[in-house]
């Protein structure tokens, strides 16, 4: 079986991307074909697989997004960037601006002149009955892992973070992945979450790695950008516009929120790019 599929990534961040007419044509299972075309082994590799949703009525168009497990995601900035120009270069919008209907709601890409992709990512959600987080306080909340106490702060982007700020001292990467599973699956989040461990390095520019839900270390994750900022905006360590710097590469978040004036939209700014094209025969 041959199937046709694209693959892009957003700063490091990989993507399949699958044309629902092709994807159609087989009668797969979304989450079995996500499984094993983002295998590194034995399938292309990727932290994601995205399928253009064209029949789409509520926005301009639609997207299915699984996660390497298999599982789905309500939201991924780096996904969304990838998808939203691989939906404008092959005309299935016809406008540089655009709505996206997701499990999260309605998201508008829009596609910039120097070849960036800027995605208004919509409002946080702070409260912990949307995130979902069990405890009521879910800013500075503190966690026991192993010999470890951790403070955090829970905020959903669409999908549900764990925004842990640390000492310029800590390997951001050991934290992540040492740490990161067990919090996801922690009590607090009973639809799992993801894990940020961040670095201020100033108050326009902050450092993080993330252990992404239902994928575990990746490159780059969006919505963890996005939450991190937030976060530090709201503990006021941090200014409205904000270089983020990943493992895979740097985008910019701008929020013009603070603690009183939440109800402001996020906007995630970065590159998004081809890696290739082929067929994949072993679906």
């Amino acid at each position: 079986m041959e199937i046709k599929v694209t693959k892009m990534q957003g700063c490091g961040n990989d993507f399949v991307i699958l044309d629902y007419e092709e994807f159609l044509k087989f009668n797969l299972s979304m989450s079995d074909t996500a499984k094993a075309l983002c295998d590194r082994h034995f399938g292309i590799g990727a932290d994601g697989l995205i399928i253009p949703d064209t029949l789409e009525e509520s926005a301009d168009i639609g997207w299915y997004f699984y996660n390497s497990d298999g599982s789905t995601a309500q939201m991924c900035g780096n996904g969304m960037r990838c998808f939203a120009k691989y939906v404008f270069d092959r005309g299935l919008v016809q406008k540089n601006e655009f709505s996206v209907k997701t499990l999260a709601g309605i998201i508008s890409p829009k596609i910039l002149e120097n070849g960036e992709v800027q995605v208004n990512m919509s409002k946080p959600v702070l409260k912990s009955e949307l995130i979902p987080f069990i405890p009521h306080d879910n800013m500075n909340y503190k966690m026991a892992v192993k010999n470890i106490v951790f403070e955090g702060n829970a905020i959903s982007m669409g999908n549900p973070h764990f925004v842990i700020f640390v000492s310029p001292e800590e390997d951001l990467m050991k934290l992540a992945k040492e740490y990161g599973p067990l919090i996801e699956t922690s009590a607090e989040f009973p639809e799992k979450t993801n894990v940020e461990f961040v670095k201020i390095l100033s108050p326009d520019k902050i450092r993080l790695c993330v252990w992404e839900r239902g994928c575990g270390i990746t490159l780059a994750c969006g919505t963890g950008a996005c939450a991190s900022v937030v976060a530090g905006i709201l503990k006021g360590c941090l200014n409205n516009s904000v270089e983020v710097e990943l493992p895979g590469g740097k985008v910019r978040i701008d929020w013009e929120g603070n603690k009183i004036r939440t109800a402001k939209d996020v906007f995630l700014t970065g590159p998004a790019d081809y890696v290739f094209e082929a067929e994949f025969l072993n679906v």
